[in-house]
C-alpha cells in the first residue's frame, strides 16, 4: 500500500493513513493481550506510545519498526516541499499517532 500511495501521495493523508496503520497494529497487539510480552517487543513499544502525549516520546518508541515499514515499501519517508525545506513523513505520522482520537469539535 505504500509503496503506491507514498510516491505522489500528499502528506497530510499519507501521515494520517501510517498513523491508522499504528493504531490498527496498536489494537491488535492489545486484542492479543500481549501486554506480557517482552518488554523491548514492538507490541509492547506499540502499547507504551498509545499512552503518551509527545510525538518525540512515540518516536524513541517505535521509529525503527516506522523506518522499516517504509524501507519494506521501498519509499522514502523524507521529503524535501517546493520551498526545499525538508521533512518527514515518519515525524507527521507519530503527531496524527497522538492526536488519533482527538475530536476538537465535541
Amino acid at each position: 500500500m505504500l509503496r503506491e500511495l507514498v510516491p505522489d501521495g500528499r502528506t497530510h493523508r499519507l501521515a494520517v493513513m501510517v498513523a491508522g496503520m499504528l493504531q490498527y497494529a496498536a489494537s491488535m497487539a492489545t486484542a492479543d493481550g500481549e501486554r506480557e510480552e517482552e518488554e523491548h517487543s514492538l507490541a509492547s513499544s506499540l502499547l507504551e506510545a498509545t499512552e503518551v502525549s509527545d510525538p518525540s516520546e512515540v518516536e524513541d518508541l517505535i521509529h525503527d519498526a516506522v523506518v522499516q515499514l517504509f524501507k519494506d515499501a521501498k519509499v522514502r519517508f523524507e521529503r524535501t516541499n517546493a520551498r526545499g525545506d525538508k521533512y518527514s513523513l515518519a515525524e507527521d505520522s507519530y503527531e496524527e499517532f497522538i492526536h488519533w482520537f482527538d475530536m476538537p469539535w465535541e
